[in-house]
């Protein structure tokens, strides 16, 4: 289940590549007495401070601890074909899984009752959904191994590393090859294929085969008449 990105050729020099990325060029860092300024002592996190919002998991706090037992002791352990029991359990848990989606026993959920999987969909081994936020996956798509669906962040700029999620959408038919990480806040539109170790950090455009870190469009996907 993965497709290999290949690199594109491009004359390009540095500055019209990042252009292209839509990515300004790393500034340069600093050299001689300009570090010792830079490193003096600086109050960047005090993580004593860091607080979980009231009502951002969702559920309570012995409802979450429940989840994780179960997904501990019932859901991994499944026998690979339970994939019937393992729908049942999400959807106890409140996601939303659609007929027949196969779910893989190794698949990691944070918070079940933010997830959505549509009809068919198949979510790989050791894929995460990283459900800070919403998480929907739309019908007849593919999540392949090892992918990561980030739907959090902290703001590193808050002295408290304040905590967000921030939903992350899935279309429908659409393929997400092996170990490719989706960040927080993106949309990937229905029909788009991901190429395996890609990093996604802006929205997909319909029907497009994307490729890199950050992934970006290589050729228009071919549908089917």
């Amino acid at each position: 289940m993965s497709v290999r990105g290949q690199a594109v050729k491009s004359g390009c020099d540095t500055s019209s590549l990042h252009a292209f990325r839509g990515v300004p060029p790393a500034p340069q860092p600093p050299s001689g007495a300009d570090v010792e300024t830079i490193t003096e002592p600086g109050r960047y996190l005090d993580l004593s401070l860091f607080k979980v919002p009231a009502g951002f998991r969702g559920r309570s706090g012995w409802y979450v601890q429940l989840w994780w037992i179960v997904q501990a002791l019932l859901f991994r352990p499944s026998p690979q074909i339970a994939y019937g029991w393992r729908r049942m359990l999400l959807r106890c848990f409140g996601a939303q899984v659609g007929v027949g989606a196969i779910i893989r026993p190794t698949v990691r959920v944070t918070y079940p009752w933010k997830v959505t999987i549509g009809d068919h969909a198949w979510i790989g081994d050791d894929v995460t959904l990283y459900s800070l936020g919403p998480i929907d996956i739309g019908a007849h798509s593919v999540v392949s191994q090892k992918s990561y669906i980030c739907a959090g962040d902290h703001d590193y700029e808050s002295v408290d590393f304040a905590i967000r999620g921030r939903p992350v959408r899935i279309g429908t038919q659409v393929w997400i090859a092996s170990d490719v990480f989706v960040a927080p806040g993106v949309t990937i539109a229905d029909g788009v294929v991901v190429g395996a170790r890609s990093t996604v950090v802006r929205s997909l455009q319909k029907g497009f085969v994307y490729v890199g870190n950050p992934a970006r469009p290589v050729k228009p996907r071919k549908a089917n008449v």
